[in-house]
């Protein structure tokens, strides 16, 4: 008995479906981490960009207090927890800020390599 082609293939776009379906979420959680690293990224450099302005405007003395609020201050809790911020220079002064980056979801389980932010501005005048 000869069936329809219509009919024998009825069920083989569903069939393909589920096998690809594996493939389809590795490379969406792999996409996804890659924009949780490159966020990561960003957030260092503004991180450090914030705590060196706030640097060159603080007394030496005050600096890394200042530096390290300032660069902590704009970072969620997800990103705040591991993160390290340091002021150094004189007259010339940098911020260096290491944060830790998600795998999936921010607030759980780290990377293995951490993410650097450096900025550098000159100290300003009284």
């Amino acid at each position: 008995m000869n069936m329809p082609l219509r009919e024998r293939d009825r069920g083989q776009v569903t069939i393909e479906f589920l096998g690809m379906t594996p493939t389809i979420i590795v490379t969406l959680i792999a996409l996804w981490q890659i924009v949780l690293v490159g966020y990561t990224f960003t957030l260092a450099g503004n991180a450090a960009d914030e705590a060196v302005r706030q640097a060159t405007a603080a007394e030496p003395g005050a600096r890394q207090g200042a530096c390290e609020a300032a660069g902590l201050k704009h970072l969620s809790d997800a990103w705040r927890s591991g993160a390290e911020v340091t002021c150094g220079g004189s007259g010339y002064v940098t911020a260096d800020v290491k944060l830790e980056v998600p795998i999936l979801f921010p607030g759980t389980l780290s990377v293995p390599f951490p993410v650097r932010g450096h900025a550098g501005a000159v100290e300003e005048a009284d």
